[in-house]
């Protein structure tokens, strides 16, 4: 009963992959099919946001790199910004909790190893990374900034947590829940970045994970 549906929905799906420039049908089109047959890609990107991005990236996984043209979902890549570590993901948390946060990235070298490291970076620093054109805000966010002269400009600093092993953003987002963060940017080589309640906005653009160097 419901076959001429599905296959008509199919059918459609694969027409407007193959109208996509730039995308690997080859690679992608079941992949794409089905994600678009659940509705899960079908919106765009602009500078509110995004948002479909992250239910599509769940859906598409590890292919959402080589696939994301197949939706229209991705930024116009020049050489230089090719490379995953150079785009991310970044959503908030809805229930940080400053303190959890905080006394885990105090954690000295000598204690057990955590399998993360922390940086800290200037928040006026911070600020400058937000804008950046290839991440992807993924939810309701405020755009964060510091009045000009203030003296919190030259002394804030924003302090993040790096995991050292790759990881999915799903699991990204559950772990930085689960230190008390107040949001996570997952770069898109699968390097995971908790950021701390201190920080204006989505911590740096930089991805520094030990172990996840793909």
């Amino acid at each position: 009963m419901y076959r001429p549906v599905t296959f008509l929905l199919l059918a459609s799906s694969c027409g407007l992959i193959s109208a996509v420039i730039g995308c690997n049908k080859a690679l992608c089109a079941s992949d794409v099919s089905k994600c678009l047959l659940q509705e899960l890609c079908q919106c765009q990107v602009n500078e509110a946001g995004c948002p479909c991005c992250r239910e599509c990236m769940l859906c598409l996984a590890t292919l959402w790199d080589q696939c994301c043209d197949c939706v229209g979902l991705c930024n116009k890549k020049s050489s230089e910004d090719s490379h995953p570590t150079s785009r991310s993901s970044v959503e908030d948390l809805l229930v940080p909790i400053p303190s959890l946060f905080r006394a885990l990235t105090t954690i000295s070298d000598n204690d057990p190893p955590m399998g993360w490291s922390v940086v800290s970076i200037p928040v006026t620093e911070e600020l400058r990374h937000q804008h950046h054109r290839h991440h992807i805000m993924l939810g309701s966010h405020k755009v964060a900034e510091l009045l000009p002269g203030s003296s919190e400009n030259s002394t804030a600093v924003c302090t993040v947590l790096y995991f050292h092993s790759c990881m999915s953003m799903n699991r990204c987002k559950q772990s930085c829940e689960s230190l008390g963060a107040s949001r996570y940017r997952w770069f898109h080589n699968a390097c995971c970045e908790c950021v701390g309640p201190d920080c204006h906005a989505y911590g740096s653009k930089e991805a520094a994970c030990q172990n996840c160097n793909i």
